[in-house]
């Protein structure tokens, strides 16, 4: 892969029907970084969850709202970033039971931030009270 710099941008309204635009959008950009297909299912797999939690949690499914997909490509790994102007939360205070006690309880949320913390490389959840909430995750590149 060259050793420069791409950045791509995705503004799109909050709507669950605009999860497989922002997966195609990130398949696109894992495939130019040359990710194997495992790796890059995980990646979009990561970005849908955060994006889908966005419009759920923080916007409330209002869609007028709008979730923006920023990411920046070089060659050493894919950064991403998902941000939105909703309600924001704190990550530190959602109790992380064990996974075979979320399975026992057939939960079906509160995985998604740990689900994208065993994907990515690095996750990073900023609050801008008042402006925006920035999630952010890379995927470090396997040099061949």
């Amino acid at each position: 892969m060259e050793n420069f710099e791409r950045r791509f941008l995705l503004h799109v309204p909050s709507s669950t029907e605009n999860l497989a635009l922002i997966r195609d959008f990130v398949a696109n950009i894992g495939k130019q970084a040359g990710l194997a297909e495992t790796e890059l299912s995980m990646v979009e797999l990561a970005v849908d969850e955060a994006c889908a939690n966005v419009i759920e949690h923080a916007y409330g499914l209002d869609q007028t709202k709008e979730v923006i997909v920023r990411a920046r490509l070089d060659g050493d790994a894919i950064h991403i970033e998902v941000v939105d102007t909703g309600k924001g939360w704190d990550p530190g205070s959602v109790e992380q039971k064990e996974l075979k006690r979320l399975v026992e309880e057939r939960r079906s949320g509160g995985l998604g931030m740990r689900m994208m913390k065993l994907v990515m490389d690095e996750v990073e959840y900023k609050i801008k009270p008042g402006e925006h909430n920035e999630l952010r995750m890379t995927k470090r590149l396997k040099k061949r």
